[in-house]
């Protein structure tokens, strides 16, 4: 299983995004709706998920409801268009260190909390540099997190497919 945890925007959040503009763009594939997370943490392919789960469990257990806010700006990194999300650092950091000995190694790199918008899949004409409208577009949202989730990714032609395996509860959202 490819196996990930995730913290989810809520539907306030998700209006926010689904509000952008996405223009057709040739080599351009455009994140939907049930596939905007933020990715806290991949562990690559794992045979038993449940070893994951109760590291996770009992780390989130002793953090409060974080609130995270999104925006002010979609950004371009790479070939891809960020919905940049801050304050995730912390449960971000929690669950990395909770579960470094299990999975592949945690990316060494410091934690950059974003929901993926899109992807260009060619570097040919076009694309996402083409995105002018898109990028520097403002826009705000926020919400309180209350779970992380470990979530299972189904990869196919047609983009990720997520299923959420466990949902685990911060602190005092019991």
């Amino acid at each position: 299983m490819r196996l990930f945890v995730a913290v989810w925007p809520d539907g306030a959040a998700l209006d926010e995004i689904a509000a952008l503009h996405r223009p057709e763009l040739a080599g351009v594939r455009w994140t939907t709706r049930d596939q905007w997370h933020i990715t806290l943490r991949f562990f690559g392919e794992v045979e038993d998920a449940d070893p994951l789960v109760r590291a996770l469990t009992s780390a989130v257990d002793r953090i409060p409801p974080i609130t995270a806010v999104m925006g002010p700006r979609v950004i371009r990194v790479g070939n891809m268009l960020w919905a940049p999300v801050e304050g995730l650092v912390e449960i971000a950091s929690v669950v990395v260190g909770a579960t470094s000995s299990l999975g592949s190694p945690p990316e060494d790199r410091p934690f950059r909390g974003h929901v993926t918008l899109a992807r260009q899949r060619s570097r040919g004409r076009g694309g996402l540099g083409a995105v002018r409208s898109g990028q520097g577009h403002e826009f705000v949202g926020s919400w309180t997190v209350r779970s992380v989730d470990l979530v299972r990714s189904h990869l196919g032609s047609g983009g990720a497919r997520y299923e959420s395996i466990a949902e685990l509860p911060l602190a005092s959202a019991r």
